[in-house]
């Protein structure tokens, strides 16, 4: 049977018109022998009508339908009595009064609520477990169509940019920087491996030694992590590199991407240029390099204030050369022994030895350190931190970059416990885009004694810091930028080093790669550069997370179809799985069983 209308598509100007529908069973009633069905597709809902006095055999076989069913009907479209109409949906002021019925497939009984409300309360395993169904819910099918809308509005924006696309290898050479790598083994090359490639950043950057000039890919990338929430092993990039730019040509040209899809997503404006603030300007003040502006609960540094103090713990720490912070969580100060003592242990996951803290009530400042501040230490920390009664004030005394760490977690834990007391509002749709620039070019690894990439080894210097590169590789800032969005870092990318001299310069003397690995990993692409590269750069976004943003999730597994369990498994398809010894002989592998863990 030919379906002539979608579920969601027949009006009042259908009336009298035969029709045939196809999908599913959402739900179905009997009404005194008439049987009432709502049909189902992936657009919407029609009810259909069976009465026993048009067709009693036809009736009869919809009585025995189940939900979940897959049928075909046909039939005239009709109006709904008085007082039935449903101005809920598209379809809410017609029916289709059904003399056809044609059974496709019986369901089983779903093992859990395929409508949003009991969908969502059932265990994700369960979920997973059942993706198929799971996906046939309002939610689930809404959020694929977002992704969807949000890959074409993409596409549209970099065509009419002059952007082409161009298919990178997913299976590269073995480069291992950064993160764990999947290896692929070559049977005709026994002994030999690919990896699945964690970006296209080093196809990317030959494409622009080869004259591409403008390119995208919405590439597939691979890394072997441990999973959270906004992590999968297998994710999604919108990757693009352009010729001849800077970094305003950068911040002009993502900013319009991502205005286009928010108009076309969601029919939203958002304001640009975005703001910009430099990754040392973050982490002093919100502690993390990709900081929430939805809320203000800003950090302030007391270094100076207490260098001299009575509190031995504080002036100590500074005479080490560590920093003192402080945080106002305005309006905490009814924060439970409970919460107190869950935000001590996660300053103590992050390196603290404890949360010092000061609770403000009744003009009374309550803290077993408070006995050690001066009324100078007092009147610095009221005034900088506009203390006021029903404050809670957190202390981070540390090194830099381990304070900046702890209260940046804290300042998201109190934001939440405000918001959980109607204290504080975190609208998912107020859309607070930001920059993040001039992150430093090399971190230094104390445990290594090294330096590594902040970024990646291919990220170009300021130019005006390139002189510090032998002197002082720590106080180079790299042309590095992020983009950040309601504590979610977006995309990010740089203005990549496009000569040779300065490319092997970076790995050998600053990174100290010896030469011979230099030349086994990078050794074709600095080839290249010798050729004529042109000075280039781009960024990576995270589909993955933009869909989820848009559609008001906070776990990239809603918006990805079939997706991995935290602990890297497809439930559905029961995966990974053993191979046979064969598979393995013709790798030339063999597997060395883990050792049992000690008693």
């Amino acid at each position: 049977m030919k379906r002539t209308h979608h579920c969601a598509q027949l009006t009042k100007g259908d009336l009298g018109r035969t029709v045939s529908l196809s999908g599913w069973v959402d739900s179905i009633r009997d009404h005194g022998g008439i049987i009432f069905i709502d049909l189902r597709d992936r657009k919407g809902l029609t009810q259909v009508m069976f009465d026993p006095k048009d067709s009693p055999e036809v009736s009869e076989r919809a009585a025995r339908l189940k939900p979940e069913s897959v049928v075909s009907v046909a039939g005239k479209v009709v109006p709904r009595p008085e007082g039935t109409v449903n101005a809920s949906l598209p379809t809410g002021e017609v029916e289709v009064e059904a003399t056809v019925l044609e059974v496709l497939n019986v369901a089983e009984t779903p093992p859990f609520p395929l409508d949003d409300a009991g969908g969502d309360k059932v265990n994700e395993d369960l979920r997973l477990t059942y993706r198929y169904l799971d996906l046939r819910r309002p939610r689930m099918r809404r959020n694929l169509e977002v992704r969807h809308r949000a890959t074409k509005s993409i596409r549209d924006y970099f065509d009419s940019q002059d952007f082409i696309e161009v298919e990178t290898p997913a299976l590269f050479k073995s480069t291992p920087e950064g993160a764990r790598e999947y290896l692929v083994p070559s049977r005709m090359h026994p002994g030999q491996f690919y990896a699945l490639s964690q970006s296209p950043q080093q196809f990317k950057q030959i494409l622009m030694v080869a004259g591409v000039e403008r390119y995208f890919q919405i590439a597939r990338c691979f890394r072997d992590e441990d999973l959270r929430a906004d992590r999968q092993m297998e994710f999604t990039q919108v990757d693009v590199e352009a010729s001849f730019v800077d970094r305003e040509d950068i911040y002009a040209l993502f900013e319009g991407m991502l205005k286009k899809v928010w108009k076309d997503v969601l029919g939203t404006d958002i304001s640009t240029p975005f703001p910009r603030m430099q990754f040392t300007d973050a982490m002093n003040r919100y502690g993390v390099d990709k900081p929430d502006l939805r809320f203000a609960l800003e950090i302030r540094d007391f270094s100076e204030t207490f260098k001299a103090s009575a509190f031995k713990v504080f002036q100590g720490t500074v005479a080490s050369g560590g920093v003192v912070k402080a945080l106002n969580a305005k309006g905490l100060a009814d924060l439970t022994q409970g919460e107190l003592k869950s935000l001590e242990e996660i300053a103590k996951s992050l390196g603290a030895k404890g949360l010092a803290f000061i609770k403000v009530e009744g003009g009374e400042w309550k803290a077993p350190i408070v006995k050690f501040f001066s009324q100078a230490e007092k009147e610095a920390l009221t005034r900088s931190l506009e203390i006021a009664d029903g404050d809670m004030v957190f202390f981070a005394a540390a090194p830099w970059e381990k304070a900046c760490a702890i209260l940046g977690r804290i300042r998201l834990e109190a934001a939440a416990l405000l918001q959980k007391r109607g204290k504080l509002e975190l609208r998912p749709d107020d859309w607070k885009f930001l920059w993040v620039v001039e992150f430093p070019l090399m971190t230094y690894n104390e445990e290594e004694k090294s330096y590594v990439a902040t970024h990646h080894p291919f990220t170009a210097p300021v130019p005006e810091d390139i002189g510090l590169i032998d002197s002082n590789p720590k106080a180079v800032r790299g042309q590095h930028y992020d983009v950040v969005l309601n504590g979610m870092e977006l995309g990010g990318g740089s203005i990549r080093i496009h000569q040779p001299t300065l490319q092997k310069k970076i790995f050998e003397e600053v990174l100290k790669i010896p030469a011979d690995v230099v030349e086994s990993r990078f050794g074709y692409m600095l080839r290249a550069f010798t050729y004529g590269a042109p000075p280039h750069g781009g960024i990576a976004f995270g589909l993955d997370r933009i869909a989820a943003l848009l559609c008001g999730t906070t776990s990239i597994r809603d918006v990805i179809a079939f997706p991995k369990t935290q602990k890297g498994q497809d439930l559905m398809a029961a995966s990974p799985t053993p191979v046979t010894a064969r598979q393995l002989r013709e790798l030339h592998i063999a597997v060395v069983a883990p050792e049992a863990p000690l008693a």
